[in-house]
């Protein structure tokens, strides 16, 4: 009998999230700052005075709202997840 060995060799499950009110599919378990500001932009705003906010809800339960911060902790994705990425100028 062959057992399955589920650790670095399992596949990934197809999730879909909200991404500023589009579905997107994404095979993670985790999502950066960088890698949903990519999800939301195909050429994310840039400059001096642009900065990046990105807020999201319906996560797990021990932190289903929160914030994204650059080159912080990335959030465990859960299905049907939304996430808000707004670009503001600073000037």
């Amino acid at each position: 009998m062959k057992t399955e060995n589920k650790g670095d060799h399992a596949k990934s499950k197809e999730v879909t999230i909200i991404v500023n009110t589009r579905e997107k599919q994404v095979t993670q378990k985790y999502l950066t700052f960088e890698e949903v500001l990519a999800l939301a932009f195909d050429n994310p705003p840039s400059g001096p005075n642009i900065m990046i906010t990105i807020q999201y809800r319906r996560g797990h339960g021990n932190k289903p709202s929160g914030s994204l911060v650059q080159g912080k902790d990335p959030v465990k994705v859960k299905k049907g997840m939304i996430f808000d990425v707004t670009p503001t100028d600073k000037s």
